[in-house]
């Protein structure tokens, strides 16, 4: 297994044919899926006969620099959930989506502050991005409050729907601490 990135808590990891289980299991969970699908699970067959290959076909689309890796806690290898930074599917290697999906076991640990953190790090100084962005729902104040602290600042939204954060390298670089 390819390690992507390894966090003070976590190392993101490629996923492989192996990992089915790992997804059904997240996405079963109506909590995890509640602003995705209203909390409807999503159908074992699509993640191992579509999701779970178009993860693993993203690596060598982008020459493993970007798609969705798995997060496991360093101490005991459970699996938390997955992180992902990748463009849109034609789009430019240098506007970059994040995002992040974690186990209902792993909220409010600080694991997506502490993953989207580190990507955004890897994205700027690695990577060659200059935007990261990413959307949630309007009424997910978990998600827009990680994005928040890792400097990402509110660009679009609707206040019954979605909203979209971005940072520049620019403006990372100026957050950065010395």
């Amino acid at each position: 297994m390819s390690e992507y990135l390894d966090t003070g808590r976590l190392i993101l990891r490629q996923f492989t044919d192996k990992d089915a289980e790992l997804l059904i299991e997240l996405d079963s969970d109506p909590a995890v899926m509640r602003y995705l699908s209203g909390g409807e699970p999503t159908a074992p067959e699509v993640i191992r006969e579509r999701n779970l290959p178009n993860i693993i076909a993203g690596y060598e689309r982008w020459g493993g620099d970007f798609g969705l890796f798995a997060a496991r806690e360093k101490a005991g290898g459970a699996f938390v959930g997955w992180f992902f930074l990748r463009p849109e599917r034609g789009g430019p290697l240098d506007e970059v989506e994040l995002g992040y999906r974690l186990r209902r076991a792993a909220w409010g640990a600080g694991y997506a502050t502490e993953g989207a953190k580190a990507l955004l790090g890897k994205a700027f100084t690695e990577l060659g991005v200059r935007t990261v962005w990413a959307e949630t729902m309007t009424a997910n104040s978990a998600s827009r409050n990680v994005l928040e602290k890792v400097g990402m600042v509110l660009t679009e939204g609707a206040e019954h729907g979605g909203v979209r954060y971005e940072i520049t390298s620019e403006q990372w670089r100026q957050r950065r601490p010395l």
